[in-house]
């Protein structure tokens, strides 16, 4: 290896310390519960080292007592006697030990998953935070699998590892320290695997850790296939597409579970070379210890020490492998996890003041490619302006850009060129939570939340009255089909709102707009789904939504748009035509043709 790869292997080790300490850093608020707990773990740990201390004492009072036929009745009292304090001695070391461990236990899970919890906050605040750009690359079973998988690895290592690795320093050191006492020599011997097994932990741990990352994004994989077949159940379902998605899953699942495998039989070569490594060296020792003892070079005390707390210090060197692995699994996880918490938030999201817009919009020379096609312009020289008040109408051939107007309306995407301005203030001056604030959409798919019909109603402006939600409700001509359910507006709407129909779908859609009261509203294909009686009530609410606002509306269905104060064509990324119905009708430009093919007029 070169020194350039020393160094940025180093560099990489640093980092993925770091990332670790940075995350862990969420214990601050359950420092004054964890920092105590690792006291106790450390007294446990130390308490610990009595048990083998006392047993050695134990039983060399027990081999003299059994082998002392010549000695004195009273000394063999003595003998008894010094067997009964040393056993009431490790009794209540035990018992202190237990009711520390009762404490310490108890205090590592509290603030563990207190720290997890802040962590799981921090990370899903940061997702709903994230530019538009990121989200839509990323396929939501991924996202999920982070919060998901990714801490459960965490929760694992903080909850179980960690304290396993501080029982294990400090039975090693302590153990070490002992044997030294009983035997230099033989500790030396002992010592002598510790650099097999250093090295055996550089070289597989590496190894490890890129099969964990990989493990890590096959889990992900098939979360994906099971969110994504859940959440568009009924297409499959009309499709009798279960088969496939079955296949599909199967497919995600070995390849998953052969990751796992290939990861596992390294963990497993792993472990088993270090236990026949350090094995082997107690067993080497035992031998040789008791040629030492059968020349007079140590004594019975001292051999018998020495061998228990050997046991002692080669189980706490034999774990070493399994806590070394689990952190390496979690320097993956706690990488994964730390790259999105490390992304970059939407700029300018909580910038200026609480806005007061009276709804006026400005277009002006906009270009746009979406970050993940910059080579292809949607978006080319666009140029309007939406008065306070007017309702203008968006159409043209699918493909022609009006979801991507509407999109940088809302500041999901802010690297166009060009100027688009609300009331005259550049975009790149306003707060996006406040501009949001200011706009509603109503969209042709309309997603509700699997909670009541109450609590969707509701989203449009958090901590509404029940009689605010009632009246927008009766507004968007929602009410009365809201009443006929036995439960009313605690009805639950199913996932997707696969309970209600297309129109009562829209119509809850319409009374959480209502109930946001915006300025400016966005109405994408609202009614094209729609049968003529839904789009009936559906097209009446939305003129009462419409009352006093800025509305601007993308339709395919001219009819739609007949009575729309202005009308802009937008093909191919321009604008190409702009006027009234009648206007647009007098021309033989693309209206005129879209309006015959539809309208027959």
């Amino acid at each position: 290896m070169s020194a350039e790869e020393r160094k940025k292997q180093k560099g990489k080790a640093g980092k993925s310390l770091k990332d670790a300490m940075g995350l862990y850093g969420y214990m601050d608020r359950y420092k004054h519960i964890f920092v105590p707990s690792l006291f106790a773990l450390y007294t446990t740990a130390a308490l610990s080292l009595a048990f083998p201390y006392f047993l050695s004492k134990l039983i060399g009072k027990s081999m003299m007592a059994g082998g002392s036929g010549g000695e004195t009745a009273a000394t063999k009292a003595d003998i008894i006697a010094n067997v009964n304090g040393i056993v009431l001695w490790l009794v209540l070391a035990l018992m202190l030990q237990s009711f520390i461990t009762y404490w310490r236990v108890r205090g590592f899970i509290k603030s563990g998953e207190g720290a997890l919890n802040e962590i799981r906050r921090a990370l899903f605040t940061r997702m709903v935070r994230l530019p538009m750009n990121y989200l839509t690359e990323k396929r939501s079973g991924e996202l999920s699998s982070r919060i998901a998988g990714d801490l459960a690895i965490m929760r694992e290592t903080l909850i179980t590892t960690v304290p396993k690795f501080g029982r294990m320093i400090v039975t090693l050191i302590g153990g070490l320290i002992v044997i030294f006492i009983c035997s230099w020599k033989l500790s030396l011997i002992m010592l002598a695997s510790v650099p097999i097994v250093v090295a055996a932990i550089a070289i597989f741990g590496k190894k490890i850790k890129s099969y964990s990352k990989a493990t890590q994004d096959a889990l992900a994989d098939t979360n994906i296939v099971v969110e994504e077949t859940i959440m568009g159940i009924y297409d499959t379902k009309a499709f009798c597409n279960e088969e496939y998605e079955e296949d599909r899953y199967d497919s995600a699942l070995t390849t998953f579970l052969n990751i796992t495998v290939d990861g596992a039989k390294a963990r497993a070569a792993f472990i088993s070379f270090i236990i026949l490594v350090l094995f082997s060296t107690v067993a080497f020792i035992v031998w040789y210890g008791a040629r030492m003892l059968a020349n007079g070079e140590i004594d019975i005390d001292n051999y018998i020490a020495f061998i228990l707390f050997s046991v002692f210090v080669a189980a706490s060197l034999g774990s070493i492998p399994e806590i070394m692995s689990q952190l390496q699994i979690t320097s993956g996880a706690t990488e994964r996890i730390r790259d999105l918490i490390d992304e970059e938030l939407e700029a300018n999201y909580e910038v200026g003041s609480e806005l007061s817009l009276v709804g006026s919009v400005q277009a002006k020379g906009i270009e746009f490619s979406y970050p993940s096609r910059p080579e292809g312009k949607v978006l080319k020289g666009v140029d309007f302006e939406v008065d306070a008040g007017e309702r203008v109408a968006l159409v043209g051939p699918s493909g022609g850009g009006k979801s991507t107007v509407f999109s940088l309306l809302l500041g999901f995407y802010q690297g166009h060129e060009g100027i688009l301005t609300f009331d005259g203030k550049p975009i790149s001056e306003l707060g996006l939570k406040s501009l949001r604030s200011s706009i509603a959409v109503v969209p042709q798919e309309v997603l509700l939340f699997g909670g009541s019909i109450l609590e969707n109603i509701a989203y449009g402006k958090p901590g509404s009255s029940e009689e605010e939600i009632m009246e927008a409700a009766k507004q968007a001509n929602a009410h009365d089909f809201i009443s006929e359910f036995e439960e009313g507006y605690e009805t639950k709407v199913g996932p997707r709102g696969i309970k209600l129909s297309g129109g009562q779908r829209q119509r809850v859609a319409i009374a959480r707009a209502i109930l946001a009261d915006p300025k400016i509203l966005l109405l994408d294909e609202a009614t094209s789904a729609l049968d003529s009686e839904s789009e009936r009530l559906v097209q009446s609410a939305l003129d009462t939504l419409m009352e006093g606002r800025t509305s601007m509306i993308i339709a395919h269905r001219l009819s739609t748009v007949r009575n729309a104060d202005r009308i802009l064509v937008l093909q191919h990324g321009k604008i190409v035509e702009n006027g009234s119905h009648d206007e647009l009708m007098a021309n033989n430009g693309t209206y005129k043709l879209l309006a015959e093919t539809q309208l027959g007029s």
